[in-house]
């Protein structure tokens, strides 16, 4: 019943400032709400009793990732507090995928067989973490690591120009 508790808790923790995120008009008060979201993903990542990947959750989202993304803000108009109308001609086509997605993971989840023990769950240890990230999931590890060169390369890019 506890663990119950404390899964609805963190989830409200995690999904009310995401709501936050995207739909807050203020680019500085949407990216202070990722950090809440962050730590709501860390709580659960500790429910699940991943605690590496709780403290990596931290350290470079909470953390790094918050601080670049505000970083780029200030360094860009949209920290100047000037409002200004965007449109984007994309919400109905953004909506239509988003719901396909939906639908497709509702889908996914309800044709799934999921085991009933964690027995089957790998040992969550650093060492097992470390060889999982360098031998099967080598590829989404590298990628990651390239997403992140490419924003903040476009972090310089967008500074630069406004210089």
């Amino acid at each position: 019943m506890g663990e119950l508790a404390a899964f609805i808790i963190l989830s409200a923790l995690t999904l009310i400032p995401a709501v936050v995120v995207v739909t807050s008009g203020n680019v500085v008060r949407a990216a202070m709400s990722l950090i809440p979201s962050f730590l709501g993903v860390t709580g659960l990542f500790v429910l699940l009793g991943a605690e590496f990947v709780a403290g990596i959750q931290i350290l470079i989202y909470a953390g790094a990732i918050a601080v670049l993304i505000l970083f780029v803000i200030m360094l860009t108009e949209g920290g100047t507090g000037l409002a200004i109308r965007q449109l984007n001609e994309q919400r109905l086509p953004g909506i239509v995928v988003a719901g396909a997605l939906t639908i497709g993971l509702v889908v996914l989840v309800l044709r799934t067989a999921w085991p009933l023990t964690a027995g089957t769950l790998p040992a969550s240890n650093v060492t097992a973490i470390g060889t999982a990230f360098l031998t099967d999931f080598i590829l989404a590890f590298e990628i990651s690591s390239l997403v992140l060169l490419v924003s903040l390369v476009g972090a310089l890019v967008i500074a630069r120009k406004e210089v």
